[in-house]
């Protein structure tokens, strides 16, 4: 693994967008083991590559549209679809189902909507766009050899030994104490009430809160390490949910990755920013080269 920091973005010549609602179609992507993904497909006119996006945790899949649509106008097909239990694919399952994990979300949902990809790409070239969870969850996945290329996007090893000193203490708070006795009083994990997005099925969030208060956090990496493709791995100083650090200790995960590990000075970006447009058109625009590389 080659690692490098940079803290400006690269800058070439800008990509047209073209923002078009028609690009967009639903879909269901059936996994092995019975549930029913709801997935969108936004697809380019003259498209060499598709795109898979996996969301971060408590996010649905329509906050990327419009990244998804910048893709679309560099030439890329983009597939996105909800973890089962989450936004469009709840269903009438209950959030007590004790099927929706999240490991599961790696090892069978990513599964199949790589599959799905791989399907719809018909032999062009499928890359990955992993935002926070979505970028640990790759290695989950045991068709992730599929994939030719990956972006990260606030990925992290989300032990919270990796957070700076004075933050541990609210974290420990979050994942040892509040996030568990709420998730067992309500029946899952009312995360809009900690800005933490939507709320979470019982088991994803327990999981979750055992996952960041241990080391080994996933606690098996092998499919990590194994995995032999180009990473490029964005990280920004303001987001509290993904460290440097934190970014820095996911990508030795994937020891056998070339992985470039670019790190942004503080901007307002935080967690979220990067997929909201505006001033990051630049960084989509490199993006965008990063994925379409041969």
């Amino acid at each position: 693994m080659s690692a490098t920091t940079a803290e400006l973005p690269i800058l070439a010549r800008p990509i047209p967008t073209v923002l078009t609602e028609d690009c967009a179609r639903s879909l269901t992507i059936a996994t092995e083991d019975g549930y029913s993904l709801a997935a969108t497909l936004w697809t380019a006119p003259q498209s060499r590559a598709v795109a898979l996006i996996a969301p971060a945790t408590g996010v649905p899949h329509g906050f990327y549209r419009r990244f998804a649509r910048h893709l679309n106008a560099g030439g890329l097909d983009v597939l996105s679809f909800d973890y089962r239990g989450m936004s469009a694919s709840r269903g009438p399952r209950s959030m007590r189902d004790p099927g929706l994990t999240m490991w599961n979300w790696g090892t069978r949902d990513l599964v199949a909507a790589i599959a799905e990809a791989e399907r719809l790409a018909a032999g062009r070239p499928l890359v990955y766009v992993g935002h926070s969870f979505g970028g640990q969850a790759l290695g989950l996945a045991s068709n992730a050899s599929r994939v030719e290329r990956a972006l990260f996007v606030g990925s992290q090893h989300g032990w919270m030994g990796h957070w700076p000193w004075h933050q541990r203490a609210l974290l420990a708070f979050l994942w040892k104490l509040a996030l568990p006795a709420t998730t067992r009083l309500f029946g899952r994990f009312p995360s809009s009430l900690f800005g933490m997005g939507e709320s979470l099925p019982r088991e994803v969030a327990l999981q979750w809160a055992s996952w960041c208060s241990r080391r080994e956090h996933l606690g098996a990496w092998e499919g990590h390490a194994d995995l032999r493709l180009p990473i490029l791995s964005l990280s920004f100083d303001d987001d509290f949910f993904a460290p440097r650090i934190a970014t820095a200790a996911l990508l030795r995960e994937y020891a056998s990755a070339d992985v470039e590990h670019r790190h942004f000075p503080a901007e307002g970006l935080g967690h979220f920013g990067f997929f909201r447009g505006g001033r990051v058109l630049a960084l989509w625009d490199d993006a965008v080269r990063f994925l379409q590389a041969p």
